[in-house]
């Protein structure tokens, strides 16, 4: 698909979402977050209920309109119909790419894990639209028993990609790193503690893209 992808990718996990409040916390973060211009946005939750899923799911969609941003579910593609969003980003144990672009479509975003150490066996010719790669330092936030691949980890899986293939970045990618992690050949840097631990997320957002541009 043409899609314009962004040099920031925010990945809003359940766990920065309060219990109490939920819903209206979403709808403000949501059309913030649409203000402050975020073109693609994942929304993660790999513990809640399917219909905790689709409530957040609603929210997101109502308060950030689809002209504005692409909204991407993790894991579930069998939900993103439901949930109106634009794409998944499926990883080791979700359905295989192929099945996910089977099910939301050729027009939708696809996105899957593509390499740590090396890139993914047959990744390059996945039905995908961007391989998320790393992780690239220590993180908290998404559990992983692979070790950190560092700038120079990036700089190698981008000579073996190429130059065309969408590459993201990920894990504890912060604000004075994330220059170098895009030098290193990353297309764009997936962000999720670093914004939504914040006091105002779609400022700190804001502050990142003037500060990679």
């Amino acid at each position: 698909m043409k899609f314009a992808f962004p040099r920031v990718y925010p990945i809003l996990d359940s766990s920065f979402i309060p219990t109490a409040g939920r819903a209206n916390f979403l709808r403000q973060l949501g059309a913030s977050l649409s203000d402050a211009g975020v073109a693609l946005l994942e929304y993660r939750n790999k513990t809640g209920l399917v219909s905790e899923i689709l409530a957040d799911a609603a929210i997101l969609r109502a308060s950030m309109p689809c002209e504005k941003t692409k909204l991407i579910l993790d894991d579930r593609a069998d939900l993103v119909e439901r949930a109106g969003f634009d794409g998944v980003h499926v990883d080791a144990g979700d359905l295989t790419p192929a099945q996910s672009r089977n099910l939301v479509g050729p027009d939708r975003i696809v996105g899957t894990f593509g390499g740590s150490d090396a890139l993914v066996p047959g990744a390059l010719e996945a039905p995908v639209d961007y391989l998320a790669i790393g992780p690239v330092f220590e993180t908290r936030t998404k559990q992983t028993h692979k070790k950190p691949i560092g700038i120079e980890g990036v700089r190698r899986l981008r000579e073996q990609a190429g130059p065309d293939v969408i590459l993201s970045a990920a894990a504890g990618i912060t604000l004075a790193s994330a220059g170098a992690v895009l030098d290193a050949g990353a297309s764009m840097v997936a962000v999720a503690e670093a914004i939504f631990r914040t006091p105002d997320p779609a400022a700190e957002f804001t502050r990142w893209v003037k500060h990679l541009c």
